[in-house]
């Protein structure tokens, strides 16, 4: 060895031995917490160790005072071992000091420890590797009642989870033991049962037929109660059977009414009328004006099951839907049809009633308007109405000045026969299908004048009224019959019923319908003559007029009327 490295070499030796009396201390600092050490004879320390009740050790698993100083602190990623390891020295009798003043060297060269064949304590000197137990790997940690830390117990011999993890499934040892029974000779094998298939349903019936009944049984073994009891219910099964039989027969001579799907709005020809015009009731008029709206809405929900009779515009109603039913005939998909809309300030809870009312009737009324004592005619335009047929005459006005079509019902003072084939409408001239311009020359300069004006104007058209757009409808759906050549059974007929004189001012007003491309079956020119026995001749379905000693006429002889609230005779009167 060169004198250079054995400098060295001396150098680093007190660091070295530095080193070791440093990990020697921190060695005993370790094992005085794990337990008592006994003095032997070397400098080597045998430590005492907790055991449990049934002898075993008890080391926490997890301890970091078993590391041996010459191994270092483990690093993050290293796995801690679950085997308990404990380093002992050999005992030695010659000193009894807990310090060791042998050098490194001596250290290094000191002899293997034996082993004692009491303890299965293994040696773990510094410089030799770390062996485990002869114990197998313990249980799982058990928690003491007395101690927070875990602990494991030392087993000795063979692998206490080997069997566990070689055992098969109970269900397989079990299937393998019944094919070893099947597989015996003069063993009986294992009985397979068929599945039943699901019971099928059957009536009350059947079931008497199949089963039978105790009824079979001889009467000598059945008590006179049972008997008494089985009896009856013979008895209500027979009158069951007769009833529902006669149930059948009762619907199978029923036809077939199919209610038919109301036309869609922008299609149809909306008329809209109330409950007032639809149906008589005048008398719930008077609770209403004399006792007030409660008495009213009670009185309504007790006679909730109580039909209403006809009202002035019913018979209207009802021939409407008869032309509608004639162009479902000619034409199946029809749209322009008549679409008749309730449309009332009645509440929701009087709607039961008119509902009943309808449907008693066989009424075609599909879309109802109830606003609660709100007035309905903001809703008219809302339900593209072409004709508001109402008994009260202040709403009827609102209507004429929103500019939409209306007239107050009255009904008449005879009873009158109508035709149930054909709808008949009669129309007054001036004021309501054409303008009230005459009868403001008529009013403010006689008669004279204006014969003189309506001749001076004959080929000037009149300017429209509130119904021409009605009479226009009208129009339309009598040449959907033309063009079927129904023209002498169509069901639309229109009248023309004016107080004016052919000769003088009649040209006018027949030149006026042509030009708009009108045409009128009927007009009668009455040159001032009362209108009451003429409509008795005609027996329209609803007559208009403008003014009410007109409408109090025609009243008289039982026809039903509509005044039109328009013209200058309103600001007269």
């Amino acid at each position: 060895m060169s004198q250079t490295s054995l400098k060295q070499k001396k150098k680093n030796e007190p660091g070295r031995r530095y080193s070791k009396e440093s990990l020697d201390a921190e060695k005993r600092k370790d094992s005085d917490k794990t337990g008592a050490r006994l003095s032997t004879q070397g400098s080597q320390e045998l430590p005492l160790h907790n055991t449990d009740s049934r002898g075993y050790v008890v080391r926490n698993q997890w301890s970091r005072t078993s590391r041996s100083p010459s191994t270092g602190a483990p690093s993050v990623d290293e796995p801690r071992s679950r085997n308990t390891v404990i380093k002992v020295e050999a005992p030695n009798s010659s000193t009894t000091s807990r310090t060791s003043s042998a050098s490194p060297s001596q250290h290094e060269t000191s002899p293997p420890p034996q082993t004692s064949e009491k303890s299965s304590i293994q040696q773990t000197p510094q410089n030799r590797p770390i062996t485990q137990l002869e114990s197998q790997p313990p249980t799982p940690p058990e928690t003491e009642p007395n101690s927070r830390r875990t602990s494991a117990k030392m087993y000795t011999g063979s692998d206490p989870w080997a069997h566990r993890e070689n055992r098969e499934p109970r269900d397989l040892q079990l299937r393998d033991y019944a094919h070893s029974c099947d597989s015996r000779e003069g063993m009986p094998k294992t009985r397979e049962y068929p599945r039943t298939p699901p019971t099928e349903w059957k009536p009350y019936v059947q079931r008497r037929l199949q089963y039978g009944t105790s009824v079979d049984l001889e009467p000598e073994y059945i008590s006179d109660g049972l008997q008494q009891r089985q009896r009856q219910q013979t008895e209500e099964d027979e009158v069951d059977e007769a009833y529902w039989t006669s149930v059948s027969m009762l619907y199978e001579k029923i036809p077939s009414c199919a209610r038919p799907r109301p036309p869609k709005p922008k299609h149809a020809i909306t008329i809209a009328v109330s409950s007032r015009a639809l149906f008589n009731m005048v008398d719930d008029r008077k609770i209403y004006e004399e006792e007030g709206l409660e008495k009213y809405m009670e009185y309504q929900l007790t006679n909730e099951n109580v039909i209403l009779t006809p009202g002035p515009a019913f018979r209207f109603v009802k021939a409407l839907q008869h032309v509608n039913s004639r162009l479902r005939d000619l034409y199946p998909e029809e749209q322009d049809l008549f679409d008749i809309v309730l449309m009332t300030n009645n509440h929701a809870q009087v709607g039961v009633r008119l509902i009943n009312s309808v449907n008693h009737y066989g009424l075609l009324i599909d879309r109802f308007c109830l606003t609660g004592g709100k007035s309905p005619i903001g809703y008219l335009k809302a339900y593209l109405t072409n004709l508001y047929l109402s008994a009260d005459s202040e709403k009827v006005q609102e209507a004429i000045k929103e500019g939409i079509a209306s007239a107050t019902m009255y009904a008449g003072a005879k009873d009158m026969a109508y035709c149930d084939t054909q709808l008949r409408v009669a129309f007054d001239g001036d004021a309501v299908l054409f303008s009230d311009e005459s009868e403001h020359i008529a009013k403010d300069h006689g008669l004279d004048k204006f014969f003189q004006h309506e001749t001076l104007f004959e080929n000037k058209p009149l300017a429209q009224g509130p119904l021409k757009s009605f009479l226009e409808d009208l129009g339309k759906l009598q040449k959907k019959f033309y063009a079927k050549d129904e023209r002498l059974l169509c069901p639309i007929r229109t009248y023309l019923v004016t107080a004016r004189s052919a000769a003088s001012s009649g040209a006018r007003v027949l030149k006026t319908l042509r030009r708009w491309g009108l045409e009128i079956d009927e007009a009668l020119f009455l040159a001032g003559a009362p209108k009451g026995p003429i409509l008795v001749k005609i027996r329209p379905h609803i007559f208009f007029d403008d003014q009410m000693f007109h409408i109090e006429s025609a009243q008289k002889f039982g026809t039903i009327t509509a005044h039109v609230p328009y013209g200058i005779a309103q600001k007269r009167n």
